[in-house]
């Protein structure tokens, strides 16, 4: 009977201990510590992009924008290298889905004319970080390293051109209305060293020149996708390059046009290539739009 009793007190004891590791207060029931970057304890994932996928940037330009900024290409007489231009060639990639471009060139007898369009999908790795905010990110270093002018209306800008402002203010330098007589200090009776240049939209056709209407100086967009800027930069060898930079929600569209004239006398038009840059990032907006 002892030993019987003993056996009944096994029993009950081992009911006890199975009973405290299946059973627990409400407290035990806690999930365990989430690894790093688990979601379940972190705040709500922000929001993704809008946008999963990217054009093909190859096809992204028609034919007759294409005619317009590469006006060499429809001068092509081969056939098959006249398609060759219009199809332009694909930037090296590593995820069509993450960023894509194309390439296309054009020479004429008198100019050579690039044209780079490059998508990029912009897609954040913090959980707590939007696609958008991210992209947002991505675009002010693009600002930053454009080093874009301040917006200014400088002297140069309204009153040189009417001849109607002082061109200092200071007192010993001749005034608008006296600019006639410096056609006596000048050997060859011109305006100035400026003059032509000026015409052509330069200071005096070397890069970093000042007197480009304020108009067409690098700056901010306001009027192009949710945030976009343009650059204009002449080069030594008088190569022109006007880079327009947009961003809509998560998508960064770069289009960089260049111009070479054949003859280092020639100066390309800040105001034509920007024209036509502006109308090709109005169109592809309007892509990302439909």
């Amino acid at each position: 009977m002892q030993r019987k009793a003993y056996v009944s007190g096994v029993a009950a004891l081992l009911a006890v201990l199975l009973a405290g590791c299946t059973g627990g207060s409400p407290q035990d029931e806690s999930p365990t510590d989430p690894k790093p970057g688990d979601t379940a304890t972190t705040s709500a994932a922000a929001p993704p992009g809008k946008y999963r996928t990217l054009p093909e940037p190859c096809a992204a330009v028609s034919q007759n924008t294409l005619d317009a900024l590469l006006p060499g290409i429809g001068q092509i007489t081969d056939e098959r290298q006249r398609e060759k231009a219009y199809a332009g060639t694909a930037t090296p990639t590593f995820d069509t889905d993450r960023k894509v471009g194309c390439r296309w060139k054009a020479e004429a007898a008198s100019v050579t004319d690039h044209l780079l369009v490059d998508f990029e999908r912009v897609v954040s790795y913090e959980n707590a970080v939007s696609d958008d905010d991210e992209a947002t990110r991505i675009f002010a270093g693009k600002v930053t390293a454009a080093d874009l002018p301040e917006p200014s209306s400088s002297p140069e800008d309204s009153g040189d051109d009417d001849g109607s402002q002082p061109g200092s203010g200071s007192s010993d330098e001749p005034s608008a209305e006296g600019s006639q007589d410096e056609d006596e200090a000048s050997p060859d009776g011109s305006d100035g060293p400026d003059s032509d240049a000026s015409a052509s939209g330069t200071a005096s056709g070397e890069p970093g020149a000042t007197s480009v209407p304020a108009a067409l100086q690098p700056r901010v967009l306001d009027d192009l996708g949710d945030e976009a800027f343009l650059d204009d930069a002449l080069n030594d060898s008088r190569q022109r390059t006007v880079t327009v930079v947009f961003r809509t929600s998560n998508v960064i569209v770069t289009i960089q046009y260049d111009e070479q004239p054949a003859s280092t006398t020639d100066v390309p038009s800040s105001e034509d290539m920007q024209d036509r840059a502006r109308k090709l990032a109005d169109r592809l907006a309007e892509t990302f739009n439909d």
